[in-house]
């Protein structure tokens, strides 16, 4: 890479399987430029393409607020994951100035101050020529090492994110993928807890009511035909009622990882066996330092052991498992029924699976 960064890396996975715990334990690493759910923020084109893009462009993109995600906010249903809005003295506000996409994770994850880090990013990027978007995105992981640190390895961990796994590879194609999975079941449950996880599926059935391919291409003729409980979700503020507290059972979301799991094991399937592979949420938990080493060289820099033992601690902490095996005996049953079409195609992801499962 022309900006110093020699390798670029993708955690990617299906969410709610211990990515986030990663992301926390790779900002510790001196080496590692740490990038928390950077294109959850930043969503398709034109960053997401091969599009030129001049350097102001660009940074309306990173700039841009993700309606979304504001919305969420102002409906009071944010993502545990959010972090701008947890501080009121912070500059931007989803109820008045919309928060920047790039500020509201990427940012605080690397900065205590995301108000100067973006302030300082700004000139500097609309200076940048016109130049395809992927070559715009090393430059930005080059300003952001310059002023965070960790110039061996930019490592991109967003949770929901296998769905990317195609495009993320035909825009840098050099980049190396690790798969991070969890037990099915418990990784459902945990999604049906989740109000991120709600709203997903809520927007899946949209896009599978209205019989388009993706959420851009709704039109309000499609809004206008949805039912009362859905087409507010759409909108700049909705009830939170409709995600909180709407009847959604659990075996659905076993479905719903199935999906994700099956798919991004197609799309990993294309890209070159060397750089891929993957990371058992299990295994990480009964062997963090030995995975976390195994991560580490996979990413290309070393496994000091001051950061292992960081990292130990962190996992140790956040550790849970077979939380879904308190369910209903029935629940249960359906539940692992709906999980068993992602836990057949886990089984030839990589040639490491084995080994990354602890089998």
């Amino acid at each position: 890479m022309r900006t110093g960064i020699k390798t670029l890396t993708f955690v990617v996975g299906t969410g709610r399987s211990g990515s986030t715990a990663l992301s926390q334990v790779l900002r510790l690493h001196p080496d590692v430029l740490s990038l928390n759910e950077l294109y959850s923020c930043i969503d398709g084109p034109p960053a997401l393409s091969r599009q030129p893009l001049t350097g102001p462009e660009f940074w309306r993109c990173l700039r841009e607020p993700m309606p979304v995600f504001d919305a969420m906010v102002r409906s009071g249903t944010p993502l545990p994951e959010f972090l701008y809005n947890r501080h009121p003295e912070w500059r931007y506000s989803a109820e008045t100035t919309g928060i920047p996409a790039i500020s509201m994770m990427p940012l605080p994850h690397l900065s205590d101050d995301p108000d100067a880090l973006l302030d300082a990013l700004e000139p500097e990027v609309r200076s940048w020529p016109e130049r395809p978007a992927p070559q715009q995105w090393h430059a930005l992981f080059g300003a952001l090492a310059s002023r965070i640190g960790g110039r061996e390895a930019a490592v991109e961990r967003s949770g929901y994110s296998l769905h990317r796994v195609g495009l993320l590879h035909e825009l840098f194609p050099e980049a190396r993928f690790v798969h991070l999975f969890r037990d099915g079941p418990d990784c459902a449950l945990s999604m049906s807890r989740h109000n991120g996880y709600r709203m997903i599926s809520l927007l899946r059935e949209i896009i599978r009511r209205s019989g388009v391919e993706s959420a851009s291409d709704l039109t309000d003729d499609h809004i206008k035909q949805l039912p009362d409980d859905l087409a507010p979700l759409l909108g700049p503020q909705f009830d939170p009622a409709l995600v909180l507290d709407r009847e959604m059972p659990v075996p659905d979301f076993g479905t719903l990882w199935s999906d994700l799991i099956c798919e991004g094991v197609e799309y990993l399937a294309a890209v070159p066996r060397e750089q891929v592979t993957t990371l058992s949420y299990e295994r990480l938990l009964d062997a963090p330092r030995q995975e976390l080493a195994r991560l580490a060289d996979f990413i290309g820099v070393q496994p000091f052991a001051e950061w292992l033992e960081e990292g130990d601690e962190i996992l140790d902490g956040t550790g849970r498992r077979g939380s879904a095996l308190r369910l209903p005996v029935r629940v249960l049953a359906e539940l692992r029924d709906n999980c068993v079409r992602g836990e057949r195609a886990l089984g030839v992801v990589g040639a490491d699976a084995g080994a990354a499962q602890g089998s």
